[in-house]
């Protein structure tokens, strides 16, 4: 197959769209398939060259001007490449794609990634739509997606090619305990009741620590109100790392306190990593704890009940080491290969059922 990926950027700054896709071109032409990736670059392009994925640069900024520009181009690079499969990851991706289809036979795919934005309807315009979580999928099936268009293949990231082994983390030199959580820094990140939470529990357990990793725009709002504590000085914002894994490996308590999280790929390295894990019982999350089974699941936008649960754990060892164990448990499903293989026998059912050669023919122009 002749797979061509498009999406926004490939920068490494965390973003989870941008390394699902990052895994999916690497892992498909580490089997054997032809594959491209359309973006305004990034970071990853060393990595695609190491596994001979071949990228194009194409801008997409929305600005009027530009998006012609970028239709132009993304005729050209379809014309060069002539793929089977066209896979966007994100909107205005998706949108080209499906405009300027033209007289190229490729099959469409969408993954929905963040299904709560309201423009994520646009994703199913594509033959086949991904859904990250089961959640994801049922609530595209509500806005009007047709269902026999979706496939659920969960998030997993384990064995990423972006990652080293587990093993190659040296871990840090944290305060103990320590409670960590990877997030942007966003409001529906639950960040707020997170260190509310902790300002909770923090004069019972005087050495516990909290650890916020991760960039973006509301991160100076959640500064302000963790200065405001008594407790500021035990409440640490370590900015975005290209190596959360050093924070987890060790840390004793993971936290994901999303208000909206579709499936987050930071759960399966905490899993991974041996943390114990409390996370909203919102969207993907239960799906990435099992349901429950690996994870403590509080209401989302609590900050009472995470800190009920964080003192619960910090107060009883045993049933901390209990959840580490249950954490570590069932991590197959997780890894990044999983995905690939699934993403990969979507696209050979879609182009099974297509009754017209996917490659153009030669010379073919988008009209």
């Amino acid at each position: 197959m002749r797979i061509l990926h498009i999406l926004n950027d490939i920068r490494e700054l965390g973003n989870g769209i941008v390394n699902v896709a990052i895994d999916l071109a690497c892992l498909a032409a580490k089997a054997g398939h032809e594959v491209a990736v359309v973006s305004a670059g990034g970071e990853y392009e060393k990595l695609l060259s190491i596994y001979g994925v071949k990228h194009y640069q194409l801008n997409q900024d929305r600005k009027p001007l530009n998006i012609l520009k970028a239709a132009v181009g993304y005729q050209i690079i379809v014309k060069d490449f002539q793929p089977d499969i066209v896979h966007a990851h994100m909107m205005t991706g998706l949108v080209l794609a499906r405009i300027l289809r033209g007289g190229f036979k490729y099959a469409l795919v969408s993954t929905v990634h963040n299904e709560f934005q309201r423009s994520s309807i646009l994703m199913g315009f594509a033959e086949r739509v991904i859904a990250v979580s089961q959640s994801v999928a049922e609530s595209m099936a509500q806005r009007g997606v047709p269902k026999s268009k979706l496939r659920v293949i969960c998030n997993g990231t384990l064995g990423s090619p972006r990652n080293r082994t587990l093993s190659e983390y040296p871990p840090l030199a944290l305060q103990h305990p320590a409670i960590v959580t990877v997030a942007g820094m966003y409001t529906r990140k639950g960040i707020a009741e997170l260190i509310s939470a902790f300002e909770q529990i923090a004069s019972d357990f005087p050495q516990a620590h909290l650890y916020i990793v991760g960039g973006g725009p509301d991160r100076k709002s959640f500064e302000e109100q963790a200065k405001a504590t008594l407790f500021g000085e035990r409440i640490h914002f370590e900015g975005f790392q290209s190596e959360p894994q050093r924070y987890l490996l060790s840390s004793e308590i993971f936290v994901l306190a999303s208000h909206k999280d579709p499936c987050p790929l930071v759960i399966s390295e905490a899993r991974e990593a041996g943390c114990a894990i409390i996370g909203s019982d919102v969207d993907g999350i239960p799906e990435a704890l099992d349901n429950g089974e690996a994870g403590i699941l509080v209401p989302a936008k609590n900050s009472n009940a995470l800190a009920k649960v964080l003192g619960e754990l910090l107060r009883d060892s045993n049933a901390l080491n209990i959840w580490k164990r249950k954490a570590s448990q069932n991590l197959d499903r997780l890894s990044a290969t999983r995905v690939s293989q699934e993403t990969l026998a979507l696209y050979g059912e879609l182009l099974d059922s297509y009754p017209i050669s996917s490659r153009a023919p030669s010379g073919a122009t988008s009209a």
